[in-house]
């Protein structure tokens, strides 16, 4: 196709000047015509440098537009139609992907870490791949001797052909500490060599990263795998440390990673991040079986744009992906809910005294974890500490395992101490803490009145009491290591003494007053969030993981003070305060501002600084423009109409303004040095011999959002919060003044919080 400029001269097939046309038609009856460069888009220009903020509401407009383009050719054709509508479906279908994906996943994980972790004691002779539990599954002994198989052998059993004696003990007690090392210095390698991004809990960088900010790799294929891997290893090695936040890693990754295979969620940043609120929605699910828990953790404590349609999709990927861990992992629990507990006994009201007590140490905890965690993190950070990550893992390994051994408590896994602990005794229980004074001729059914508690109850009420007091401590050190860290669910244990005063009123004679598992329950809800500072998604998910809908007032109680009593100490979370230390650049939505500053106190430039740097929208030639790329690292410039006037055209980003510039340079005949660059709809009249013109006026953005020099601070931070703006410019009856990055808005707070605002460490 030939088109005609002036008098009737030639311009060359599009094809032929590498998919851009430009002519320089200067000269001809002094008109000028100017064909513009990003006609069709280029590769990279729209997209963002890594640590740096998206733009939402330019990912929203680019969305709308999308959507408006695809309803509009759908009427055209049966083809477009069929296109709008695979259009519309697939973000169902990329939530059923997610779904099994991470359900899959994370049976894979639970299935390896039973294993793994009874492989630390013993083998089983008919098959190394059985866990202790299943290896005896098919064995003749009696159920009091569960077990203790035949099939199922320690170390000491295997190697010295018998299991008692000083000997033997040693021996297992050796074996137990040589695997917990051999497992966490292989997990902490792993993620040293191939991940480093693997380490830790995931949650605070998935919630810097749904609140736009961007971490390439974070998210990506080797983060997964090694997140994987390690994740087994790492709880395997009997670490006090959860799955529970590595497994909604885990989650986002599948999710970001499946993004790929389709265009509307690829291409556009916002839209992704829709997916990875409901990606965390599936691995909460998948780690407490809580799909409703689940989403409504998302909803609270990681997303930053929620809307309703990524409620119910939220929602949907949260239950493919319960239903597909049960489906996967064929030995666990073959109800939907993880420990369900089956409590006869109705709680009394006056039993919400103790249950706010409990409250009140959750909240104590909470404050007294995240404050020495915190302190201990920046330590590691700041000293020679941090770089010895695998000695640090070795280090608390071996404590952690040499004290965990002589403690049955200690040295069971963790999701089997709270099925434990969560449970009410029967009959037919053999723990410990069931131990009491059979009287067979009171027994009537499953009920129990009134029995005695056996010496086996007093010695594990010390050895939980140790077990706690181990586990606070060891917990702190553990929690930010160099390997895939959760927080595990604490848990209580309550002993009751029916005979005392206190229980007079609601105690008949014969009949239990109280249910020991129920306060381990609410003790767990307390702690933990006291520690996450989580309230309504906290008491679902405890509702949701025992199916214990009558005890959702305790639950309550208990989580609201737990969350009151560590917020009067200390306002963040762990996860918020991880935010912090590491200096990502979070607006948190939550908090209020109430300080009387103006926008013109925190835009740059400041009073004794340089003037701030603009691009001219047409008098600016290419080399200005690359000489201001390379003189400053800003990640993009407002443009003007001029120097003299600075009367704001729009803003153009850095990325797109290198991207285009190179190209043009290599595919766009005449670019030169001395080329002029245009942000207008129309150019000049420009003399024979000047050199081409480059057009970039299709980068520039040209609905910038601005504010006055007087708009108080608390309505611009309000702003970038609810827009999620990465940058807002101020001008003064129309003249541009300055500028407020997202970066400013923190440091200013950091700031007025009298903490250090170069903490801030990503712009």
């Amino acid at each position: 196709e030939l088109l005609e400029l002036g008098k009737g001269v030639p311009v060359l097939p599009r094809s032929s000047l590498g998919g851009f046309s430009s002519y320089n038609g200067g000269g001809m009856n002094g008109t000028s015509t100017m064909m513009d460069f990003l006609e069709e888009p280029l590769p990279g220009v729209g997209t963002y440098e890594d640590f740096n903020t998206i733009d939402w509401v330019r990912e929203k407009s680019r969305d709308r537009d999308r959507h408006r383009e695809i309803t509009s050719r759908s009427k055209e054709s049966t083809w477009a139609l069929i296109h709008s509508v695979s259009d519309a479906f697939s973000g169902w279908l990329l939530m059923l992907l997610i779904g099994l994906l991470a359900g899959s996943l994370a049976g894979l994980i639970d299935i390896s870490a039973h294993w793994m972790t009874d492989l630390k004691e013993g083998v089983c002779l008919a098959g190394f791949w059985f866990n202790h539990e299943h290896c005896c599954w098919k064995s003749n002994t009696t159920f009091t001797d569960r077990d203790k198989c035949p099939e199922w052998k320690s170390w000491s059993q295997l190697i010295l052909g018998h299991g008692e004696g000083a000997f033997a003990y040693i021996l297992n007690y050796f074996m137990y500490v040589v695997w917990a090392l051999l497992f966490s210095l292989l997990a902490v390698l792993l993620v040293k060599g191939f991940a480093p991004y693997a380490c830790g809990s995931g949650i605070p960088e998935i919630k810097t990263i749904l609140s736009g900010f961007i971490i390439r790799g974070y998210l990506g294929k080797w983060t997964l795998i090694i997140k994987t891997i390690t994740l087994v290893l790492a709880v395997s090695s009997g670490l006090s440390l959860g799955k529970e936040g590595p497994l909604v890693h885990v989650a986002c990754c599948c999710g970001n990673i499946l993004c790929h295979l389709f265009t509307k969620y690829r291409k556009n940043e916002a839209k992704r991040r829709e997916v990875l609120s409901a990606a965390a929605a599936a691995g909460v699910s998948v780690a407490f079986g809580a799909p409703i828990g689940g989403v409504l953790f998302s909803l609270e404590e990681v997303s930053y744009y929620f809307p309703l349609k990524t409620l119910w999709r939220s929602f949907f990927a949260a239950l493919v992906a319960a239903f597909t861990l049960r489906s996967i992992n064929p030995f666990g629990n073959s109800r939907l809910v993880l420990f369900y507990v089956e409590f006869h006994m109705p709680w009394h009201l006056l039993e919400l005294v103790p249950f706010i007590l409990l409250g009140i140490f959750g909240g104590l905890w909470g404050a007294f974890f995240i404050r020495s965690n915190i302190a201990w993190c920046r330590r590691r950070k700041t000293t020679k500490l941090g770089k010895y990550p695998v000695l640090e893992v070795f280090v608390v390994t071996a404590i952690t395992a040499i004290l965990a051994f002589p403690n049955e408590y200690t040295r069971m896994s963790t999701s089997e101490l709270i099925s434990e602990l969560f449970n009410d005794c029967g009959i037919l229980d053999s723990s410990k803490l069931c131990e009491y004074v059979n009287d067979f001729n009171s027994t009537k059914g499953d009920d129990l009145p009134d029995r005695a508690a056996g010496p086996g109850v007093y010695t594990a009420m010390w050895q939980l009491a140790l077990a706690l007091i181990m586990k606070v401590f060891i917990t702190i050190f553990t929690f930010g290591m160099k390997v895939p860290s959760g927080l595990f669910i604490p848990s209580m244990l309550a002993y009751y003494h029916h005979d005392w005063a206190i229980f007079s009123g609601w105690c008949s004679q014969g009949a239990d007053c109280i249910t020991p598992g129920l306060y381990a329950m609410v003790g767990a809800a307390a702690c933990l969030g006291g520690v996450t500072r989580m309230t309504v998604s906290l008491v679902v998910i405890m509702f949701e993981l025992t199916g214990g809908l009558e005890y959702i007032v305790p639950l309550m109680a208990a989580a609201m003070t737990s969350k009151w009593v560590a917020d009067a100490i200390g306002r963040e979370g762990i996860y918020d305060a991880h935010i912090r230390l590491n200096g990502y650049p979070f607006l948190e939505a939550k908090e209020e501002f109430s300080h009387k500053t103006l926008a013109m106190d925190v835009m740059r430039p400041r009073r004794n600084d340089p003037p701030l740097t603009v691009i001219t929208q047409d008098s600016m030639t290419v080399e200005d423009v690359e000489t201001i790329i390379n003189e400053t690292t800003y990640s993009g410039y407002p443009v003007v109409v001029s120097r003299e006037s600075q009367r704001l055209v729009g803003f153009v980003l850095r990325r797109d303004l290198i991207i285009s510039v190179e190209n043009a340079r290599k595919k766009q005949d005449g670019i030169v040095s001395t080329s002029i660059i245009y942000f207008t709809d129309h150019s000049p009249p420009l003399p024979p011999s000047s050199p081409s013109m480059l057009k970039l006026r299709s980068i520039l953005d040209l609905s910038p959002f601005t504010v006055t020099d007087q708009t108080p601070m608390e309505i611009v931070v309000d702003i970038f919060r609810k827009l999620g703006l990465r940058q807002c410019l101020v001008t003064h009856n129309g003249k541009l003044l300055g500028i407020i990055t997202k970066k400013d808005v923190l440091k200013h707070i950091a700031q007025l919080a009298n903490q250090d605002p170069d903490s801030i460490l990503f712009n």
